[in-house]
């Protein structure tokens, strides 16, 4: 049973940018995106992808998670981050996308339950909803996602490429 997903911007632009915006429905039920990603998002203007996402894809459903709370002060995360990690943080059961390395950070830190694009594109290889991990990764990398050689390599052992 998917639990639900909160979706930071980050992943957000670069699987809009990249067409692979369905994996976001493998990682949870439902995709729940902060009004701080919204407002941080629409910030791209109307042509953008993720902005045009929002607005025509109606299994993204906004949330307003309410005041952070001090327990994230010391990481210092972009207001996004941090609406992110606080819905998840007071939703037991929700897991947390997220690639910022400092949120990831908060999130291990707190026990947040969180993934990345990475994990998530091997989670769909994983369950089958792609042929190939490897060519997503290149097309996330291109359109903007920090993630090094030996980490990739490293990843797709796991699902054999």
């Amino acid at each position: 049973m998917p639990r639900p997903l909160v979706v930071n911007a980050s992943p957000l632009i670069i699987l809009a940018k990249t067409g692979f915006l369905d994996l976001l429905r493998l990682g949870g039920n439902p995709v729940l995106v902060p009004l701080a990603v919204v407002q941080e998002v629409q910030q791209r203007g109307q042509g953008d992808p993720a902005v045009q996402a929002l607005a025509q894809t109606p299994w993204l459903s906004v949330v307003h998670p309410g005041p952070a709370p001090p327990l994230l002060q010391p990481f210092h995360l972009h207001p996004g981050e941090e609406a992110t990690l606080t819905w998840a943080l007071a939703n037991a059961g929700s897991e947390a996308l997220i690639d910022d390395q400092r949120a990831r950070r908060c999130a291990k830190a707190l026990g947040i339950p969180h993934l990345g694009c990475l994990g998530l594109v091997i989670l769909a290889r994983r369950q089958g909803a792609l042929p190939a991990a490897r060519p997503v990764l290149e097309q996330l990398r291109q359109a903007g996602l920090r993630l090094g050689d030996h980490l990739m390599n490293q990843a797709l052992s796991l699902v054999g490429e």
